[in-house]
């Protein structure tokens, strides 16, 4: 994967979790950690397709959780460690992640919408606890897949991923 799409996943992967966590102990946070990085890695990956992409997005940075924060009503990090991972998060890439998240039939395109990109040539391309995920990975995710609860995180950015896939609105209502 290219360095500069690493802090990236980290960071997305681990807002989304710290804001929608596992319903249950460490195994429980496992499965939802596997599930929330596939699917920030799919999204970068369509955010981000190439490794020229993804060395702009070094350079310039992401942006980082302010937007996200406001939206679930997350007060500012006190401390400055938090701050700097925070900083790594991308809005978009967050946004789309709970969309696949949320919905099965996205998470099937975005999945083999990636399959060409430059990543997906040096990264092994196992994505099934995003679009096939187990009856206890679903139970451990509820929060994280629950459409009504990172609805807003998701309507951020929809439509754009819907745009990228190439889809038609119309059929996904």
């Amino acid at each position: 994967m290219n360095a500069g799409l690493a802090p990236v996943i980290a960071a997305t992967t681990h807002w989304l979790t710290r804001t929608y966590p596992a319903a249950g102990g460490p195994a429980e946070a496992a499965r939802v950690l596997a599930q929330a990085r596939q699917a920030v890695t799919v999204a970068a990956w369509l955010r981000y397709p190439t490794v020229m992409d993804a060395g702009l997005l070094a350079m310039v940075g992401p942006g980082g959780s302010g937007g996200l924060d406001r939206v679930v009503h997350l007060d500012e990090p006190d401390d400055d460690a938090d701050r700097v991972w925070r900083g790594w998060v991308d809005e978009v890439v967050a946004s789309w992640a709970a969309c696949l998240l949320a919905d099965p039939r996205l998470a099937a395109d975005a999945v083999t919408a990636t399959a060409d990109c430059e990543h997906a040539q040096v990264v092994p391309r196992d994505f099934t606890r995003l679009t096939k995920p187990a009856p206890e990975d679903v139970r451990a995710a509820a929060l994280l897949r629950h459409p009504d609860l990172v609805g807003p995180i998701a309507d951020l950015h929809r439509d754009n991923l819907i745009e990228r896939l190439r889809l038609d609105p119309a059929e996904l209502v």
